[in-house]
């Protein structure tokens, strides 16, 4: 029971500590309504058990002890924040959004659709650095590998899970209330720009510490 205490608090810490995924639900709460935001954190939670399922396979191993594929997911990590916050940004600028500036937000009008919000979601998450290293490193040190059908590590990937869909399920809808009191698409335009921002200066934040290693 303690480790798995142990393991609830160092989840809540990993999802609540600033990271690409917070910056994912801003930009498409602000940008798309609060519905889009929901399926960007189904994304992110589909995403958690496919690196809770890496993890307990054994294939955690196999990428801690190769320095070069290890490399290899972080730099594609970096390189899709990067073109996330890139396309953020230059959807701001446009011609469109710019005649806009002045109309009332519509939270599901630029709704793109559950694929591509779905898909977004489950990609920043699962070449997540921050979460990478979690269930590369950390997490194997909570798994009973004595239990033949791995209960406890469903357990325990679950409970991250929960913790990351519930939590953002708040910062959604806290998003989605501040967004409709502002009433003003200049406000969102420039959360936009600001969540793009961000996320193009985590994809470099990625590669410097790359360079340092």
């Amino acid at each position: 029971m303690n480790e798995f205490l142990a393991f609830a608090m160092i989840s809540l810490l990993l999802v609540v500590s600033p990271g690409p995924n917070s910056i994912l639900i801003l930009k498409t709460v602000s940008g798309r309504g609060c519905r889009s935001g929901i399926e960007n954190i189904i994304g992110l939670v589909s995403a958690t058990f496919v690196h809770g399922a890496v993890s307990v396979l054994g294939l955690s191993a196999i990428i801690l002890q190769s320095a070069e594929l290890f490399m290899l997911i972080k730099f594609v990590g970096a390189s899709y924040l990067f073109y996330l916050g890139a396309k953020t940004i230059l959807g701001t600028l446009s011609t469109k959004d710019k005649m806009s500036i002045s109309s009332k937000v519509e939270p599901e009008s630029k709704d793109v659709g559950f694929h591509k919000n779905f898909t977004e979601g489950f990609f920043t998450q699962i070449l997540n650095p921050k979460v990478s290293m979690f269930y590369l490193a950390a997490f194997p040190q909570f798994m009973n590998f004595g239990d033949s059908n791995y209960f406890s590590a469903f357990v325990l990937v679950s409970t991250h899970a929960s913790i990351i869909f519930f939590w953002f399920l708040g910062v959604s809808v806290f998003i989605s209330k501040v967004k409709f009191i502002a009433s003003n698409n200049r406000v969102g335009l420039w959360i936009q720009r600001f969540s793009g921002g961000v996320l193009v200066f985590f994809s470099g934040l990625i590669v410097t510490q790359e360079a340092n290693k």
